[in-house]
């Protein structure tokens, strides 16, 4: 067996099975979980998603929000076991992998535009059959 492929083996243990699909430019949730002393609290953080790197265990992603009168972006590991839920609030609308443009900016010119419609809205609205008369 060769090297990689163990290691594989040992990062697939290890990896979380509930992961929602989002992309660059989703809006997302993340849920912390924060150690303080004895006590553990849940710690949320909600921005747009800017970039996504790696694969496996090490995969991460950028988020990024401005908020009181600062920018704030911040780094997460998917799989990590401090995150205990992501949730994707709405799906954005780019072109492009990494949206690093977005840093510096505010307001209005930091938004990005919603997807609407898709595959996705389609499985989220089941039809439902009309009654027969």
């Amino acid at each position: 067996m060769k090297q990689c492929q163990i290691i594989q083996e040992i990062e697939a243990v290890h990896l979380k099975k509930s992961v929602p699909t989002f992309r660059v430019g989703d809006t997302v949730n993340v849920h912390m979980r924060i150690i303080e002393g004895e006590k553990e609290r849940i710690q949320m953080f909600s921005g747009t998603v800017i970039a996504r790197k790696g694969t496996g265990l090490s995969e991460t992603f950028s988020l990024y929000r401005f908020s009181y009168g600062a920018g704030i972006e911040r780094v997460f590991l998917v799989h990590s076991p401090k995150i205990s839920k992501i949730e994707v609030v709405k799906t954005g609308k780019v072109r492009k992998s990494k949206l690093y443009y977005l840093r510096g900016s505010s307001g209005r010119a930091s938004k990005v535009k919603e997807h609407i419609g898709g595959k996705e809205a389609a499985k989220a609205q089941p039809v439902e059959a009309e009654p027969a008369s």
